[in-house]
């Protein structure tokens, strides 16, 4: 058995904290590698900002659907055996991830938390009804008020959901076992939420490359496919 197979069926508490590393396999780029959705690109802070849509909301608009939506893409075995721990085990996912893969994998949503929001809903800034990811890629203009269409995701310059963050602080407080996959931990407020962890709770990253962990912390260095197909649920 492996490390990290041991660690999760000797938990009882687990919490899964997930990034783009995540849904890499799933065909979905991640955002700082060297092939990444930021590689090559100017400014995509500035374009994924609250301030880009105001100000240019056609520079958003294009963006956004030229390149982040991934409609087509499938959970991989990461999503499968993480949402297979929520149903058997009640473990908890917070991920930083947008694209809906560990609903589609079958995490139940009181098991999820969508920590940055989901590119699949759609809202209008102007009436605030919703609109279908459809509608929104063939117009970002909401055909019932001609206002601008938005994703229901957290921008740059933008608060986190009080609800998101609130239940992650539970989750995280509660958790016997942290498990990091798929993230270079570098993005805050998220990377923060570790340090609510209760001092006995175990804490391991599963990612290609190494990333700064407490002292305490287990550096699984390895490829989280490899590491998730090697893990059943006991």
């Amino acid at each position: 058995m492996t490390q990290l197979n041991d660690l999760l069926n000797s938990a009882n508490h687990i919490v899964f904290m997930t990034g783009a590393g995540v849904s890499t396999a799933s065909g979905i780029p991640d955002y700082r590698s060297k092939n990444g959705l930021y590689s090559g690109m100017e400014a995509p802070e500035y374009l994924l900002s609250d301030e880009c849509l105001q100000r240019e909301p056609q520079k958003h608009y294009d963006f956004v659907t030229s390149s982040m939506l991934y409609p087509d893409a499938k959970p991989n075995v990461i999503h499968e055996k993480m949402a297979e721990f929520a149903q058997k085990k009640g473990a908890q996912i917070i991920t930083q991830n947008i694209d809906g893969l560990h609903t589609k994998a079958g995490t139940p949503a009181e098991n999820l938390v969508e920590f940055h929001g989901n590119l699949s809903r759609v809202y209008c800034q102007k009436c605030g009804k919703k609109a279908t990811l459809a509608e929104y890629q063939a117009d970002m203009h909401h055909q019932n008020c001609g206002g601008i269409l938005r994703t229901d995701i957290v921008l740059y310059g933008e608060p986190i959901n009080e609800d998101n963050l609130r239940r992650s602080l539970a989750a995280i407080a509660a958790a016997d076992l942290l498990v990091v996959v798929g993230t270079s931990f570098v993005v805050y407020p998220f990377a923060g939420l570790i340090s609510y962890r209760q001092p006995q709770a175990k804490l391991a990253a599963v990612n290609k490359q190494q990333i700064a962990l407490p002292e305490n912390g287990v550096m699984i260095q390895a490829d989280a496919v490899d590491e998730f197909q090697a893990v059943s649920v006991d």
